[in-house]
């Protein structure tokens, strides 16, 4: 069964492009550069909320194993690169997994 990982980011409206930017050309090649098997996509999401802009990773693996494979035994670990790290105000500590149940497109 398909597994969600979902996990939230959070940077100051003038860090978040940057953070954004980041995303796309470096943190997002980086982990389809690992060719972990059982990896199938991640999703970004973004919506300004107050003083802050929140992101919102949604990863797509095909079982727990290939997140595990991805991050190691302890699967709730994030993946948040210095770089990263550096232009985020906040973030999870631990991400969230979940059994993809039904999906449909209309």
């Amino acid at each position: 069964m398909p597994v969600k990982r979902i996990w939230h980011g959070w940077t100051t409206p003038e860090n978040a492009h940057a953070y954004e930017q980041l995303l796309k050309t470096h943190v997002f090649p980086g982990i389809e550069a690992k060719n972990v098997k059982g990896y199938r996509s991640i999703e970004l999401l973004r919506k300004p909320v107050g003083e802050e802009v929140e992101f919102v990773t949604i990863m797509t693996f095909d079982d727990l194993d290939a997140v595990k494979s991805f991050v190691g035994e302890d699967y709730e670990t994030v993946y948040v690169p210095e770089k990263a790290r550096a232009v985020l105000k906040r973030f999870d500590q631990r991400s969230m997994h979940y059994d993809l149940v039904e999906t449909r497109t209309y």
